[in-house]
C-alpha cells in the first residue's frame, strides 16, 4: 500500500504546483491596476545577457496605475525601455534620467471582457491539468491493484482519497477565478 499512498501523495503534490502556476499566470493578466509582477518576464539584455527586469532595479507602486523602475544601473536605461516595449505589456515606458515610470491605462469595457475570457480560459486549463493528474493517480492504483499489492478496499478508499482532492483543487481554482474576475470587472 505504501507504493498507492506514494501515488495520491505526489498528484496532491503536482495540484498544488498547478494551483502556484495559475496564480503566476493570473498575476500576469493586466487588470489596470499596476502590479510589479507584471514585469517578471520582461527580460532586459543586461551585457548581453538576457536578465529579468526585477534583478536589475527595483521596482515600486508609488500609485494605483503607475510602476516606476529604480535601476542599479542608470547606463541600461534605453536598454530596459526597448525590452518593456518589445513586451506583450502595451506600455509605453518614460523616463526622468533616474527612474523609469509606466502608467497603466484604464481599461475599457471590451478589454475586461477578453481579460475574463482569458482568465477563465487559464481556470479550466488548470482544471484540466488537475482532471489529468487524479487519473495518473488512479490508474497507479488500479495498477497495484491488478498486480495484488492492494486489497479491493484499500483501492475503493485510495480512489475516493484522489477524487476528494481534486475536488478540493478545483474549488481552488473556481476561487481564484472569482477573485480575478473581480478584480478585472473592478471600475
Amino acid at each position: 500500500m505504501a507504493a498507492i499512498h506514494e501515488a495520491v501523495t505526489k498528484s496532491e503534490e503536482k495540484m498544488k504546483k498547478t494551483i502556484v502556476s495559475l496564480e503566476n499566470e493570473f498575476a500576469a493578466i493586466r487588470a489596470g491596476r499596476a502590479n510589479p509582477q507584471l514585469l517578471n518576464k520582461v527580460l532586459v539584455n543586461y551585457y548581453g545577457t538576457p536578465t529579468p527586469l526585477p534583478q536589475i532595479g527595483n521596482i515600486s507602486v508609488p500609485e494605483p496605475r503607475m510602476l516606476t523602475i529604480s535601476l542599479w544601473d542608470a547606463s541600461i536605461m534605453k536598454e530596459v525601455e526597448k525590452a518593456i516595449l518589445a513586451s506583450d505589456l502595451g506600455l509605453n515606458p518614460s523616463n526622468d534620467g533616474k527612474v523609469v515610470r509606466l502608467v497603466f491605462p484604464e481599461p475599457t469595457a471590451e478589454r475586461r471582457q477578453e481579460l475574463v475570457k482569458q482568465a477563465r480560459k487559464m481556470a479550466e486549463d488548470a482544471k484540466v491539468a488537475i482532471r489529468n493528474i487524479r487519473r495518473d493517480a488512479i490508474e497507479a492504483i488500479r495498477k497495484d491493484k491488478k498486480a495484488n499489492l492492494i486489497t479491493e478496499d484499500d483501492l475503493t478508499l485510495l480512489e475516493k482519497k484522489c477524487q476528494d482532492t481534486t475536488n478540493e483543487y478545483t474549488k481552488k481554482v473556481d476561487v481564484l477565478l472569482k477573485e480575478k474576475e473581480s478584480e478585472i470587472l473592478e471600475i
